[in-house]
């Protein structure tokens, strides 16, 4: 069975669930996941898991993430996009200037209300569900981060523009957050997601466009932990017990990185073979200490064990 990410170029259509019930038949397993859902209307970077990959999946989410959006004035949907249903419209007599100004008004920390047409839970149950039952909550506001945005053209009604957020944004939302500081209403008419952290869209493979996938399609645990996370190297003996979860000592410990107190590490063998993500009882600083004063301390205690 194949082990891995697959680094996934989502056509406009299909929702993730789609996307990941794909990669179920071209691989033959089951065992399959994804990180970051995109509307079924956008295109772009969907990260999916295959078989012990998908463990890691949960790791991916707090990624910042870059799109490319299309923003379209004087339109308000239901679900703030070109799909839902046209609910207002209104005259968007506003020049250049304004538009800059409004739109780069996000750039850092805003409360953003999710959309009620999104895969948010209220009480377990999908918020979508809620609103096609005709059931409207409103959520909370959730504290979001702009890190940039770049506009690329405006053509009035459409403004092009690039952005970078944190995670749990929605660009819809701030389409619509964006029409309503203006006055008239805006929705995201195109939007198609880029990069996911350090992972580009560059490369990415269309499910839909193929019959088969090769093991060089995917990315191995190894280096898709590489990146996230400090890396300790233990020794050969050490391996056996960290696969049975049992913690490193600082005995067992033949090299690290930097790392603090209570952080997630990826933990390799002699060879570099990833085989556990742990967390740390000690900050990487103190272990000189406590090797000179000839202490036995738990360094790590393995929170996800890859044998």
């Amino acid at each position: 069975m194949k082990n891995g990410i697959l680094k996934v170029d989502k056509p406009s259509g299909p929702t993730s669930h789609d996307v990941v019930d794909q990669v179920r038949k071209l691989t033959l397993t089951k065992r399959v996941g994804h990180s970051g859902t995109l509307d079924p209307f956008a295109t772009g970077l969907l990260l999916v898991g295959v078989g012990k990959a998908t463990r890691v999946l949960d790791y991916l989410l707090h990624m910042e993430k870059t799109y490319e959006v299309v923003a379209k004035l004087g339109t308000i949907t239901d679900t703030f996009d070109r799909t839902g249903k046209i609910v207002e419209k209104h005259l968007c007599s506003v020049d250049e200037r304004s538009i800059r100004e409004a739109l780069n008004s996000f750039v850092g920390e805003y409360d953003q209300v999710p959309p009620m047409y999104s895969s948010k839970k209220y009480n377990g149950t999908r918020l979508y569900k809620l609103a096609r039952a005709g059931k409207i909550i409103t959520m909370p506001p959730k504290r979001v981060k702009i890190h940039l945005i770049d506009i690329l053209k405006i053509d009035i009604p459409y403004v092009h523009f690039v952005t970078v957020v944190s995670e749990g944004t929605y660009i819809r939302a701030l389409c619509r957050d964006f029409g309503m500081k203006l006055g008239c209403g805006a929705i995201a008419y195109e939007l198609r997601r880029t990069r996911i952290g350090n992972f580009s869209v560059k490369g990415a493979i269309d499910v839909y466009k193929t019959d088969h996938l090769e093991d060089h399609d995917f990315i191995s645990l190894e280096e898709i932990t590489n990146p996230l996370f400090p890396t300790v190297k233990i020794t050969k003996e050490a391996m056996k017990s960290v696969l049975n979860g049992q913690p490193v000592t600082v005995d067992q410990m033949e090299s690290f990185d930097e790392f603090g107190k209570k952080e997630l590490v990826r933990v390799v063998g002699p060879a570099g073979k990833f085989i556990s993500i742990a967390m740390s009882e000690r900050k990487s600083t103190y272990i000189p200490t406590i090797k000179r004063l000839g202490r036995q301390e738990v360094i790590l205690r393995p929170k996800k064990v890859f044998s």
